[in-house]
C-alpha cells in the first residue's frame, strides 16, 4: 500500500514537473494561456510556468520563413490573361497578434497576395508587366504589409516567378522580336553600305588630291628645271661671248675672225654644191665673196665697240 501511494506521489511529481518547466529553443516564440486567457509570451530559454493553470497555447518560428503563392490568372489593363506565380517571404514579428489576430495567418497572407497580385497587374498593359516586374513586387509587399501589421506579421519580399501569357500572345511576341531583330539588321546593313559609299568618296577624293599635289609639284619642278636650264644655257653662252670678244681684242684676233668666217662661207658653198638636188648659182663678182666676209667683221666690231 505505501509503495503505491509513493508510485502516485512519483508519477504526479513528474506531471508537475513536466508541466512547469518549459525549455525555449532559439528564434521560436511561445504563447502562455493563464486559465484561458493571454497570460506571456516565452522568450527562449529556461522557464517555469503554474501546473494545470498556465498552458502554452501556441508557438510561433521567428525565423524568415517562404511561402509558395498559388498560381492565378490575372488580367491586365489590356486585357490580357497572365498566368503568374510567386513566393513570399515573411516573420513573425509579433507572437501575441499572431495568434489571436488571424484565425490562420498563413492562409490571410497567401489570399492577400494574390488579390493584391491582381489589382497590381490589372493596373499595367502586357508589356509593362515584363519590364516593371520590381514594381510589381514592390507594391505586393507594400499592400499585404499594411494588412499583415494587425497579424504580427512583418512581409519582407514578393518575388514574382514566373509570368506566362497564352500562346497566342507568346506567338505574337516571337514574331514581333524576330521582326524588331531583322530590322535592327537591315539598318546596320545600310548603315554599313552607307559608311562603305562613305570611306571609298573620301579615298577617291583623298586620291585625287594626292595626285593632282603630285601633277602640280611635276610641273613646278619641270619649271625650276627648264628655268635652270636656260639660265644655264644663257650664263654659258654669255660666258662663251665674252671669251670670242675678249679673244677679238688679242693682238690677231680679226684677222683670225676673218679667216674663220672664210672657213666657214667657203664650207657653206661646199656644202651647197655637194647636194645634187640643189643648183647652185656662184656670183660673178667674187668681190661679193669678200664684201660679206667685210660685212660680217663690221658686226664683229660693233659687238667689240
Amino acid at each position: 500500500m505505501t509503495s503505491t501511494i509513493g508510485l502516485v506521489i512519483f508519477i504526479l511529481a513528474g506531471i508537475f514537473i513536466y508541466q512547469s518547466i518549459k525549455v525555449v529553443p532559439q528564434q521560436h516564440a511561445w504563447v502562455v494561456e493563464r486559465l484561458g486567457k493571454y497570460h506571456q509570451t516565452l522568450t527562449p530559454g529556461l522557464t517555469i510556468l503554474m501546473p494545470f493553470i498556465d498552458k502554452v497555447a501556441y508557438k510561433h518560428v521567428l525565423k524568415e520563413i517562404p511561402l509558395d503563392i498559388a498560381s492565378q490568372v490575372c488580367i491586365t489593363r489590356d486585357n490580357t490573361q497572365l498566368q503568374v506565380d510567386g513566393i513570399l517571404y515573411f516573420q513573425v514579428t509579433d507572437a501575441m497578434r499572431a495568434s489571436y489576430g488571424s484565425s490562420n495567418y498563413i492562409i490571410a497572407i497567401s489570399q492577400l497576395a494574390q488579390t493584391s497580385l491582381r489589382s497590381v497587374i490589372g493596373k499595367l498593359e502586357l508589356d509593362k508587366t515584363f519590364e516593371e516586374r520590381d514594381i510589381i513586387n514592390a507594391q505586393v509587399v507594400q499592400a499585404i504589409d499594411e494588412a499583415a501589421l494587425n497579424w504580427g506579421v512583418k512581409v519582407l519580399r514578393y518575388e514574382i516567378k514566373d509570368l506566362t501569357p497564352p500562346k497566342e500572345i507568346l506567338h505574337a511576341m516571337q514574331q514581333q522580336i524576330t521582326a524588331e531583330r531583322e530590322k535592327r539588321a537591315l539598318i546596320a546593313a545600310s548603315e554599313g553600305r552607307r559608311q562603305e559609299q562613305i570611306n571609298i568618296a573620301t579615298g577617291e577624293r583623298e586620291a585625287f588630291i594626292a595626285r593632282s599635289e603630285g601633277e602640280k609639284q611635276a610641273v613646278i619642278n619641270k619649271a625650276a628645271g627648264e628655268s635652270a636650264s636656260i639660265t644655264a644655257v644663257a650664263e654659258a653662252t654669255a660666258g662663251a661671248i665674252e671669251r670670242i670678244a675678249a679673244a677679238i681684242r688679242q693682238p690677231g684676233g680679226e684677222q683670225a675672225v676673218q679667216l674663220k668666217v672664210a672657213e666657214k662661207a667657203v664650207e657653206a658653198y661646199s656644202r651647197v654644191a655637194a647636194d645634187a638636188t640643189t643648183t647652185l648659182i656662184v656670183p660673178s663678182n667674187m668681190t661679193e665673196v669678200s664684201a660679206l666676209i667685210a660685212s660680217a667683221m663690221k658686226m664683229v666690231n660693233m659687238t667689240k665697240s
